[in-house]
């Protein structure tokens, strides 16, 4: 079979290099979305008490 060689010159090959540095920059400063709603979802759950009626562990009432 026939192959087809494209030639690509040296310029492009440097832009596309550093397209992919950046983003490689990008990524680390601002992590993808999905990748932080994981670590979100690893993250230990704080439960905040907003109730008039809430009882500290020593039974004193909190108002």
């Amino acid at each position: 079979m026939d192959e087809i060689v494209r030639f690509v010159p040296k310029s492009e090959r440097e832009r596309a290099r550093l397209i992919r540095e950046a983003r490689a920059v990008y990524d680390s400063i601002f992590p993808p979305i999905d990748l932080f709603n994981e670590q979100q979802d690893k993250a230990p759950v704080n439960h905040t008490v907003n109730d008039a009626n809430a009882h500290r562990s020593n039974g004193i009432l909190l108002s």
